[in-house]
């Protein structure tokens, strides 16, 4: 029997699009590439069988803040989401370091005499929390449901997001802070699409926290796919769809694909005007990751840096705001800014006697061929003197290797889509329904569609949602909370 609906690829988005679907009463099949489901969740044993590696995302802060899994409900399913003392820190040269800590009184005892400046930030966002996750993201085309926390985040991201944010501080502690946030955004700093991005990551480190899962990313998948299965649904893994022609007869067929990963599979299909317009779409710079095991814990100069499991590395704001924009126009940065991952510090379980795992993103141009491992290497040393000597086994995935490992990730863009400011409401294309693509039942899912990318599963909930009103006139949608726990 043919299925109600079918989704190509088994990211986040794709998971939470066959939750909505399978919730909704509908036969769903889902189709992956790869030999295992989970696309930016998956979870590997790299160098020891009893060492796990995220192999793409790692930390999560829109997992535990979005609207589609605060309603899925992970810890009720059996995921544990671990936090450390603090959600990120930003070593300086000669010693110093900013470190943000969920507890925001204590973040701003560290910031001196900008303490106040950064409560004064931050805690009117923690207030109206659900209103800014909500507002980012949404599909962007309603108007938002608390409109205080809209007006407060425009004029922070104006704020923040122009050349207003060098002045909007005294110290180099808090202006790196914030802007090793908003390069988060992946793109040219300062921009109002990263002031965006520094708001929603930075209120956030404060209040739901930046977390990873008890094990590793897979869990998350894991959980996402077991809903799926118990409601019916069908996993073909191994199973790379070059065209829609390979899919079963389906009422609804959603994509988690790059618009160049549609116009392949839709060849032929597609209405000239629209293809012209996915033409013009824009993909970011690459990250370029390094996988590390190592003897110790970093030995980072500063101690307090070793509170946090994220921690990001560039220098000063300035610093930042030039190896950020060098990048996003195309050239290696003399010093990339990094961003390390040590899972450890939330999840002791993940590492043994002597053995502990670490990895890190380089930004980098899109489809840069060079091997990080030495150019993280270094730039770590630069805040940890020894962690060379630490290291057991490493390997590094370019950015051009990344776009092989997940054909989304083109030219090693993980955000699957430059985050400027227009591309960040209009993804892909300028559409009133952005999810539909102008072929019967077909739907795009992918963060290259509103809200964009991180772990949050929107993409793919919105997306289900459109499918369920347009194809199977189901408007109201399902609850999407656990009927009973998992041990």
């Amino acid at each position: 029997m043919a299925p109600d609906a079918v989704i190509v690829g088994t990211g986040p988005n794709g998971l939470a699009a066959g939750v909505t679907l399978a919730r909704a009463g509908l036969s769903v099949e889902l189709y992956e590439a790869s030999d295992s489901i989970g696309g930016g969740l998956r979870t590997e044993s790299l160098f020891d069988s009893d060492i796990p590696h995220d192999i793409c995302s790692a930390v999560h802060p829109m997992a535990v803040a979005s609207p589609f899994f605060r309603e899925f409900g992970l810890r009720d399913r059996g995921v544990q989401m671990l936090h450390a003392p603090a959600s990120y820190a930003h070593p300086l040269p000669h010693g110093a370091a900013a470190v943000a800590y969920r507890d925001l009184d204590a973040t701003c005892a560290g910031l001196g005499r900008d303490g106040r400046r950064w409560h004064r930030l931050m805690q009117p966002l923690l207030q109206h929390t659900d209103g800014i996750v909500d507002l980012l993201l949404s599909d962007q085309r309603a108007l938002p449901r608390d409109p205080a926390a809209a007006l407060m985040l425009t004029r922070r991201v104006l704020a923040h997001g122009t050349r207003l944010a060098s002045g909007s501080f005294n110290t180099e502690e808090a202006k790196a802070l914030l802007t090793g946030v908003a390069a988060h955004a992946v793109g040219r700093l300062p921009s109002l699409a990263a002031g965006a991005v520094a708001m929603l990551l930075g209120h956030l480190a404060h209040g739901r926290g930046w977390p990873v899962p008890r094990g590793g990313n897979a869990r998350i998948a894991t959980a996402l796919a077991a809903e799926i299965t118990a409601h019916g649904g069908i996993f073909h893994t191994g199973q790379l769809i070059s065209d829609l022609a390979e899919l079963p007869r389906a009422t609804a067929v959603l994509l988690d694909v790059s618009p160049s990963a549609l116009v392949h599979i839709a060849a032929g299909r597609l209405p000239t005007r629209y293809q012209r317009a996915l033409a013009h779409y824009r993909y970011g710079p690459g990250a370029a990751k390094a996988d590390f095991l190592v003897t110790e814990r970093v030995p980072w100069t500063n101690r307090a840096v070793g509170e946090a499991t994220t921690v990001h590395l560039g220098g000063t704001q300035a610093d930042i705001f030039h190896s950020e924009t060098t990048t996003a126009a195309g050239a290696l940065a003399d010093e990339p800014f990094v961003l390390v991952v040590d899972p450890v510090v939330a999840d002791p379980g993940r590492a043994r006697p002597g053995k502990y795992p670490l990895w890190a993103y380089a930004h980098v141009p899109n489809g840069d061929t060079t091997d990080p491992v030495e150019l993280i290497t270094t730039t770590i040393e630069r805040y940890a003197l020894g962690f060379r000597d630490t290291i057991i086994a490493q390997r590094g995935i370019s950015a051009a290797q990344y776009e092989a490992y997940n054909r989304n990730y083109v030219g090693g863009d993980i955000g699957t889509g430059a985050m400027t400011v227009s591309q960040s409401v209009l993804r892909p294309v300028p559409r009133m329904n952005p999810y539909r693509v102008p072929i019967p039942g077909v739907y795009l899912c992918s963060a290259a569609t509103p809200p964009g990318p991180g772990v949050h599963g929107m993409s793919g909930y919105h997306a289900a949602r459109a499918a369920l009103r347009h194809e199977f006139g189901i408007r109201a949608c399902p609850p999407l909370g656990p009927t009973e726990k998992v041990s």
